[in-house]
C-alpha cells in the first residue's frame, strides 16, 4: 500500500518534488520507493528525464488501476470509521480562502472539545481543487460557496453572508456608491480561480473579460484590506471576515445599497461516503459558528468600526 500511494502521488502530480512533499518524504527516498516498486512489478513503469517525467504506457495503465485501489481501501477505512462511536479517526476537511482564516480556528477548537477522538486534517484550496480532490477520494468534505452543481456530491447549506464595502477611513460617512460604479473607484479584487472575485465581479454587473486591465488584484482577503487601509483603493469582504481583519487595518465598513450581494456557505461531502451522519453534525457546528461569527460582524457594522 505504502508503494502504491507514493506511486499515485507521481502519477498525479508528474514531478518528484511536489509528490514527495505531499507523501512528507524526502525526494530521494521516494525515487528509492518508485524504484522498488518497478523492480516488484519487473518493467519501468515511469520514464525520467532532466526536467520532468513521464509515465510509460504500463505506468500510465498501472496509475489507473492504483487510484481504484486506493478509493476502494480510504472507502473500506470510512466505513470502519463510520461504525465507531463516538466519531474517530481522520476527517479531511477542505475550505474555501475566503472562509478558511476566520472559520477554521474556530471550528478546530470546537471540534477538539465534541470529538476527542477527532484527528483534524484541515486544507486551504480554491473551490476547483477542492472539488477535484473530493472526487478523487483525497478530502471527505469541504466548506465553500454553494452552489456547487455536481451530481454526485451533497450540498448541505449553512448560513448566509453579506458583501461589505471596504474602504480607507477618510471615506467613512461618505455615500455608498452604486454597484456599477465600484469599479471606477480603483476596486480591488482577488486573483483569478477565487469564486469570490466572480461573485464580486457580477454584483458590479462586470464578466471576467469586461473587468479594467489595470483592475489591482491581491491572493489574499488580508492583502486587500491592507492595501485598502494604506488608502489605494476598495474592496469588498464577506461578513465573517471582518472581525479578524479590522484589528489589523484602519478602515471604515459601510452596508452596500440593496439588493445587497451575499453568498451561501455550506459544506459538501460524496454522496456515497459512509460517515454521512457524521459530517452533517459537523456541518451543524460550522452552521453555528457561522451565524455567531455574522453576529459580530453585524456589531461592527452598526457601531462604524474603522478598524484596528
Amino acid at each position: 500500500m505504502k508503494h502504491l500511494r507514493y506511486f499515485d502521488a507521481l502519477a498525479r502530480l508528474g514531478h518528484f518534488g511536489r509528490a514527495a512533499e505531499e507523501c512528507a518524504i524526502s525526494q530521494p527516498a521516494l525515487s528509492v520507493q518508485i524504484k522498488e516498486m518497478e523492480d516488484l512489478v519487473g518493467a519501468p513503469l515511469v520514464e525520467r528525464t532532466p526536467r520532468q517525467i513521464r509515465l510509460t504506457a504500463l505506468g500510465e495503465a498501472f496509475a489507473t488501476q492504483v487510484h481504484e485501489i486506493l478509493r476502494s481501501v480510504d472507502a473500506l477505512e470510512d466505513l470502519v470509521q463510520a461504525a465507531r462511536a463516538p466519531f474517530m479517526g481522520q476527517l479531511r476537511l477542505g475550505a474555501i480562502p475566503t472562509v478558511a482564516p476566520y472559520l477554521l480556528p474556530a471550528l478546530v477548537a470546537e471540534l477538539a472539545q465534541t470529538y476527542p477522538g477527532l484527528d483534524l486534517r484541515p486544507r486551504e484550496a480554491i473551490t476547483q481543487k477542492l472539488l477535484e480532490d473530493l472526487m478523487d477520494g483525497r478530502l471527505d468534505a469541504a466548506i465553500v460557496a454553494l452552489p456547487v452543481s455536481e451530481a454526485s456530491l451533497h450540498e448541505m447549506p449553512l448560513f448566509e453572508e453579506e458583501f461589505v464595502l471596504v474602504r480607507p477611513p477618510a471615506d467613512a460617512g461618505k455615500p455608498v456608491p452604486a454597484a456599477d460604479k465600484l469599479w471606477q473607484m480603483r476596486l480591488l479584487l482577488l486573483e483569478e480561480g477565487h469564486c469570490f472575485r466572480e461573485q464580486a465581479l457580477a454584483f458590479c454587473k462586470l464578466s471576467a473579460a469586461e473587468a479594467p486591465h489595470n483592475m489591482m488584484e491581491g491572493s489574499s482577503l488580508s492583502t486587500l484590506v491592507q492595501m485598502v487601509g494604506a488608502g489605494i483603493g476598495i474592496t469588498l469582504a464577506p461578513e465573517m471576515a471582518l472581525g479578524v481583519e479590522t484589528r489589523s487595518a484602519r478602515i471604515a465598513l459601510a452596508r452596500l445599497a440593496p439588493p445587497r450581494p451575499s453568498r451561501t456557505i455550506g459544506m459538501i461531502w460524496r454522496r456515497s461516503h459512509p460517515l454521512a451522519g457524521e459530517l452533517r453534525a459537523v456541518g451543524e457546528i460550522v452552521r453555528r459558528i457561522g451565524e455567531n461569527m455574522r453576529m459580530d460582524s453585524s456589531y461592527l457594522l452598526e457601531t462604524g468600526h474603522t478598524g484596528a
